[in-house]
């Protein structure tokens, strides 16, 4: 009885620096600030490139639209999640994997509320728009550019059709929900001199809200406020029907 004692003492002394370990490992820190389990908002972090149907080489930071899809099913299905909000600091990525993100974010009937940190450029403009309320930092950066393909393209019209009509799905996404004319956004989008090598244009902070892509520029104090006012005023028009 004596012997074996000392080997489950000896485990659980084990346990704990294998999970400091792993916390040193994946975030730098040992004491890492964890999510009330009352909490009743989610957070949904978009960092690095976004990956679409290609995988990125490992030394790419992506986040990969696979994960975030049951993510967002769960945060509409859970009745625990009262509002969501979307951190972004991204360069962009697959097209169509950001389109779905925006999609999914734009149809879901609770409260979101999104914040651009560092930048939202490329794709990460529709994801940006795509929540009720929009929030960018001011020193945030934003790039509205043409659609792009790279590696082998095969240059008949219907090439460029399809990337024409693909186009026009971002610019219509982005128009219906911000308050951005469909004008001002192609001007962005086509402007000359502003990027050193391509077409487009960088806006930062203020400039994103002067042309109506973002609500507002504040940080997540910010951000967070406006997420409770939106599920407060939820819960107050779903008390009044149930009157």
């Amino acid at each position: 009885m004596n012997e074996s004692n000392p080997d489950k003492h000896e485990g659980q002394k084990d346990e704990k620096p294998s999970s400091l370990l792993e916390k040193i490992q994946q975030l730098g820190q040992t004491n890492v600030p964890q999510l009330s389990q009352d909490s009743k908002i989610h957070c949904l972090t978009i960092v690095g490139q976004i990956e679409g149907h290609v995988q990125l080489p490992p030394h790419n930071k992506t986040t990969k639209y696979e994960h975030l899809i049951p993510q967002l099913v769960a945060i509409e299905q859970n009745p625990n999640i009262e509002g969501l909000m979307v951190i972004l600091n991204t360069v962009g990525g697959d097209v169509e994997a950001g389109l779905a993100i925006s999609e999914m974010i734009a149809s879901l009937s609770k409260p979101s509320v999104s914040i651009v940190l560092g930048g939202g450029h490329s794709i990460g403009v529709p994801i940006a728009v795509s929540c009720n309320y929009s929030y960018i930092a001011e020193t945030a950066t934003m790039t509205i550019h043409p659609i792009r393909l790279t590696g082998l393209v095969i240059g008949v019209p219907q090439t460029f059709e399809y990337l024409d009509k693909m186009q026009e799905r971002v610019i219509k996404f982005v128009t219906k929900n911000s308050n951005i004319s469909e004008e001002t956004f192609k001007e962005l989008m086509f402007a000359k001199g502003n990027l050193t090598r391509d077409i487009g244009t960088n806006v930062v902070g203020a400039d994103a809200v002067e042309t109506g892509l973002i609500n507002e520029v504040g940080g997540i104090g910010q951000a967070m406020a406006k997420l409770n006012e939106l599920i407060g005023l939820r819960k107050q028009s779903q008390e009044g029907i149930v009157q």
